[in-house]
């Protein structure tokens, strides 16, 4: 494809973007407004289903479709870094040294990493009744992992995240989510129609029907998406060299 085709692609594009955005925004609510249509019916829907947190419910109930869709984006884009920073066959492993790390920065890593992984898992579990949910509580739980790279050297990190595992756990996680709506429709409903589990007590960790389910599948994939995505990049950082002839 010439250059010139591809200015006139963007071009074309960007115009009929930019009239889509002029044809939405007279529809728009006034700026300030005391009420809001989507968020008043959102947050009925989510009292209506005992979800006492209602970004939650909107992720996971109201638009788990959209949900769905966000998660598959993850996985596609840790599965082009996984095909694209593979070892070559001009490049070898070398196994790194140990590090010397410094006792305060030793100390206050083997202290927070603990700390920062029931963190991660606790956002995981509440997230239909506090802020936060699978995908932030995925990304604290993985980072949570690393700290022990800053804290020790590649090697121990190497020792809790065997890769393979963890992409597994990746496929696992996102397939759950799938089946889970598959489900509903097997029950007679809709694709990731919240109606299979009971509702449950308001406030409570059982609330919330399919919320706490698909919710903590997207804590599995995000946390797994994150750990392969920077054990690739860390391998070609620190172990993965290029052939010297």
């Amino acid at each position: 494809m010439s250059r010139r085709l591809r200015l006139w692609l963007l071009v074309v594009g960007g115009t009929g973007l930019a009239a889509l955005l002029v044809a939405a925004c007279p529809e728009l609510p006034a700026f300030g407004g005391a009420s809001h249509p989507y968020g008043d019916r959102a947050v009925r829907a989510s009292l209506a289903r005992r979800t006492a947190n209602t970004i939650s419910s909107v992720n996971f109930d109201q638009r788990a479709y959209d949900t769905l869709g966000e998660m598959t984006i993850l996985f596609a884009a840790v599965l082009g870094c996984v095909v694209l920073l593979r070892q070559t066959r001009d490049e070898h492993r070398a196994r790194p040294e140990p590090a010397d790390v410094e006792p305060p920065v030793r100390r206050y890593a083997l202290v927070v990493l603990p700390v920062a992984l029931l963190v991660g898992l606790y956002v995981v579990a509440h997230g239909q009744l506090s802020p936060g949910g699978g995908f932030q509580g995925g990304v604290a739980v993985a980072t949570a992992l690393h700290l022990l790279y800053l804290g020790a050297d590649y090697r121990a990190l190497e020792r809790i995240r065997p890769v393979g595992l963890y992409e597994v756990g990746d496929a696992v996680a996102a397939c759950a989510y799938v089946v889970l709506g598959l489900a509903g429709v097997l029950a007679g409903t809709a694709f990731l129609a919240n109606t299979l589990l009971p509702y449950g007590t308001f406030n409570t960790l059982s609330s919330g029907g399919l919320v706490p389910l698909l919710n903590a599948a997207i804590g599995m994939e995000v946390a797994c998406a994150v750990v392969v995505l920077l054990a690739r990049f860390l391998d070609q950082a620190v172990e993965i060299e290029e052939e010297r002839t």
